[in-house]
This record gives structure tokens, sequence and C-alpha cells, in this order.
């Protein structure tokens, strides 16, 4: 009956975020697995975190949407999540929440969960708050070198405590809904996870993710085959296979494992 309600509600929630033009069609069919899963098998708890997530990020990419319009060239794909961005920033934690099923009294799944939704939600609010910053972000790799704002790799202080930030909250409802002796120890390892998982986020997009350019446009995209301007894009640097859905995997990945060992 859990898993049952757990699919209704999912259904609900993903159908308003495909009208709300939030997700794609893709994307609505993704939250719905995602959502059941978490919603069904972790409880409200569980959910909790997942919407948090989820409706954050969907108020960040809108309120600052018009800010972002001339960064449009840069990311892979728009304000409209589809599947491939559902499961990247959402695959591990559903996975944690179907192990809660075998493992129903384990702390530690519960920690990677919310850690890993720590990660992507540091990462988001530091994508989408990032951009507010004052000055040109610089290269993680190297910070003496000024980027433009949106290149992979690139974090300011605006974004780093933006990702904190979103870190904090996840951290904050994960020792609040789910109180234990240890709650607040639990908060604090949660948001360092997530802090250190955007910033691995960042590490992957300055060193190995993919990224092209357009030699009409003369700068570096994450968009392929074709950019903005319809002109097709070129490898410059990274692999292939590792777009920004494999990066937002692997943030969530880098925070579980960080978690996992404490």
């Amino acid at each position: 009956m859990q898993l049952f309600i757990g699919f209704i509600c999912a259904t609900l929630i993903a159908f308003a975020a495909y009208r709300a033009h939030s997700l794609s069609r893709s994307g609505a069919y993704a939250a719905i697995v995602v959502g059941t899963v978490i919603f069904g098998i972790g409880g409200w708890q569980w959910a909790i975190l997942l919407l948090t997530f989820f409706i954050s990020s969907t108020v960040l990419t809108r309120a600052f949407k018009k800010r972002k319009i001339g960064l449009n060239e840069k990311f892979s794909k728009g304000g409209q999540r589809d599947a491939g961005q559902v499961f990247g920033n959402g695959g591990l934690a559903t996975l944690f929440a179907g192990l809660h099923y075998f493992f129903p009294s384990a702390p530690w799944v519960w920690m990677a969960f919310a850690a890993a939704l720590a990660a992507v939600n540091a990462d988001t609010w530091a994508t989408e708050l990032g951009v507010l910053n004052p000055h040109p972000p610089r290269m993680l790799t190297n910070v003496t070198k000024v980027v433009e704002k949106g290149t992979s790799g690139g974090i300011s202080l605006m974004g780093t405590f933006a990702a904190l930030t979103g870190s904090g909250l996840i951290g904050l409802l994960a020792a609040l809904v789910h109180p234990t002796a240890d709650a607040l120890t639990i908060g604090l390892w949660v948001t360092l996870a997530g802090l250190l998982g955007s910033l691995f986020d960042s590490l992957l997009g300055a060193t190995v993710q993919a990224i092209y350019h357009c030699p009409t446009c003369n700068k570096e995209t994450e968009r392929h085959p074709l950019h903005t301007c319809g002109t097709e894009t070129s490898l410059k640097r990274g692999w292939q296979w590792l777009d920004n859905d494999f990066v937002n995997l692997g943030c969530s990945v880098f925070a579980v494992f960080f978690i996992l060992m404490i």
C-alpha cells in the first residue's frame, strides 16, 4: 500500500512539474520512478529530502532564469530537466532508498541517501546562484586563471557559499526528520559530504568532462553536436562519454563514498 501511495504522489508531482515545464516528458517518467521508490519505500522522511532538492532547485532555476539567458550556450541542456538529468541527480539516492527495504535499521543507508541529495543540491545551488557573483569565476585546477561564468570547472566565493548552503539545508533536514542521539553529527557530516561532492563535480568539469568548441562563436560549450548558433561543435578536452549528467552522478557518488568511509 505504501508503494502504491508513493506511486500516486510521485505521479501527481511529476505531472505538475511537467505542466509547469520544469520536466520534459522523459523527465516526468523518470521522476515517477525516482519518486515512487523514495516515497514508497523510504516514507515521508525520505520524501522530504527529495522534495526539498526538487522544489528548491526548480525555484532557483526560475528565479534567476533571466540572469542565465546569456549563459545558455554554455550548458548542454536548458532548465527543463529530462530523464538523464533526473537520474543523474537522483539515481544514487533512489538506489539507497531501495536498499532501505533490505536494511531498514541501518543508519548508513540513510546517511548515504542524504549525502547523495546534499551533493546534487549543493551543485545545483552553486550553479544557479554562482551567476550572482560580481566577479568572474576561476578555474578550480588553476585559481589564477579567470574564466567566463558558466564555464565547467569554474568556482567563485558566491558559488561555493551557495553550495555550502544548499548542502547544509539537506544536512539540517536529515538531522531533524530522522532524529537520533547523533543527529547533529549526522547533519554536519552530510553537509560536509555534500559540499565536497559539489567540489568534486567542479574538478571533473575542469579536467575530464567533455567540453566542446564552437568555431563560429570561438567559445567553449557543453553542447554537442550543435551549438546554440547552429554550428557543429568539436571535442576540445575531456572524455566524450562524460557529459554533465554523468558528472552530476559522480558528484553524488563522491559524497556517498566520503560519508561511508567516515
